[in-house]
């Protein structure tokens, strides 16, 4: 599986670059380790998660992935697909929006597509409203779209 190219920006850039794409993460694969590892930290165990057998009878004909799995990978993708240069501290500063049009089945792969939607400068840095597309692979429905909100910190 080939890495994505990541893209370096720093304050200026992230300033200047609101509506545009700024990153790609790689392909992940979602399996059923993964969910029910997450499903048992969370103690969110639910049968269209964690039971194959139940699943598989269900209304996506195999376990799906948790919503708030899919969301805490975001941070994750996002470091793959961009990297803001000269940041002494990032700080996650919350979601603005979240939302799951399509469920991430078992074995689906999916990825991060990023753009900036807001930047504004505050003292030291740059507060940062990140669109973030979570596709599923081959399908055209996203399994999460979410606003992160981050703070760069440079001084």
């Amino acid at each position: 599986m080939a890495a994505a190219q990541q893209n370096v920006y720093n304050a200026t850039d992230l300033l200047n670059m609101v509506g545009d794409s700024i990153g790609v993460s790689r392909w992940h694969e979602i399996d059923q380790q993964l969910i029910n590892d997450f499903g048992r930290i969370t103690k969110d165990e639910q049968w269209i998660h964690v039971d194959e057998e139940a699943a598989a009878a269900g209304p996506f004909g195999c376990t799906i992935a948790h919503g708030f799995l899919t969301l805490s990978l975001l941070s994750a993708l996002m470091a793959e697909a961009f990297k803001v240069d000269g940041a002494k501290m990032v700080l996650n500063y919350g979601l603005d929006r979240v939302r799951y049009p399509a469920p991430v089945l078992v074995g689906q792969r999916i990825r991060a597509q990023v753009s900036v939607g807001d930047a504004q400068e505050i003292p030291n840095g740059v507060h940062v409203v990140f669109h973030v597309i979570v596709e599923r692979d081959g399908e055209d429905r996203p399994g999460c779209v979410a606003d992160s909100v981050a703070r760069y910190l440079f001084a």
